[in-house]
């Protein structure tokens, strides 16, 4: 069998050539088509437990702008910290970087400028479900909710959204790995690579993938659903361990990450490797919830 080669990626990141910023980009494309599948996904599950119909529309409202506030406040805060000309000395302390969108608040909502930080949309669909269980979900005393109870649900079909986002990364040439002499390598052209790095837009395609299909199997087979906090630490583990190995491989997204022991993607995946690995244990010492009945 012949060796592969390292393939040559030089895909137009623009989908459509029309309207204002250059036109439809495959990145928000894929977005959009990643929160359609995986309301249809929570959809699906909600009639499985005989959940009132309008729950479904109600989640994928407040999911959608929890993960896209999120995502988008996540990436200004968490990455957008540049190096000061002049350090300013508190104490003992310099203080070499700082963070524009502190000063200027209201430039966050410039999202067709790019910047969207995988981080910060979980938090916001984790407040984001708080807020809908709050609101709607708890006051239906048929059902035993909680803020646990909708990431559970929601998290199998966010594998698909992430998987969709990694993949409209890819059509950027974006957010990719170091250089490698494996034959799967990409050379993102565009981005002005001539050697070829790891794609890990795809590798995190693939752990996505895992997860979508393991957290399914175990919600329709393993009835996973009845024991609050499974569903949403397995998803977490295999997510978020996984990103964190990638780390390792990836190019810093950030000229501030060089010289850190672990990068800022890192720090931010271990707060939720071991909030599932707790969630997971915790789920096994609970009462299983009841079936739900019509």
């Amino acid at each position: 069998m012949g060796e592969l080669v390292q393939i040559i990626w030089d895909v137009d990141p623009i989908l459509v050539h029309w309207g204002l910023n250059g036109g439809i980009r495959w990145y928000g494309v894929l977005w959009a088509v990643g929160i359609y599948l995986g309301f249809l996904i929570e959809q699906k599950m909600y009639a499985h437990e005989n959940c009132p119909k309008e729950w479904a529309d109600k989640m994928f409202v407040w999911m959608t702008l929890g993960a896209i506030l999120g995502a988008r406040i996540g990436h200004c805060l968490f990455y957008e910290w540049h190096l000061t000309y002049d350090p300013i000395q508190i104490f003992a302390w310099t203080i070499q970087y700082r963070n524009p969108y502190i000063e200027h608040p209201l430039e966050m909502i410039k999202i067709w400028e790019g910047g969207l930080a995988s981080h910060g949309g979980a938090i916001g669909l984790i407040i984001a479900a708080w807020g809908l269980n709050r609101k709607h979900f708890s006051k239906d005393k048929r059902f035993q909710t909680s803020l646990i109870w909708v990431l559970d649900r929601l998290v199998v079909g966010a594998c698909i959204t992430g998987l969709l986002i990694r993949l409209g990364n890819l059509m950027n040439s974006e957010i990719y790995g170091g250089p490698t002499s494996l034959p799967w390598g990409f050379v993102f052209v565009r981005d002005g690579q001539t050697e070829p790095c790891h794609p890990t837009q795809i590798y995190e395609m693939m752990y996505c993938l895992v997860a979508f299909v393991v957290t399914w199997v175990m919600y329709w087979r393993g009835k996973a659903y009845r024991r609050e906090g499974l569903l949403l630490g397995t998803f977490l583990i295999i997510v978020f361990a996984s990103r964190f190995g990638l780390e390792f491989i990836k190019n810093n997204q950030e000229a501030f990450e060089t010289g850190l022991l672990l990068n800022m993607g890192q720090w931010l995946s271990l707060p939720f490797i071991l909030w599932g690995i707790y969630l997971v244990v915790r789920s096994f010492r609970r009462p299983l919830l009841p079936e739900v009945t019509a």
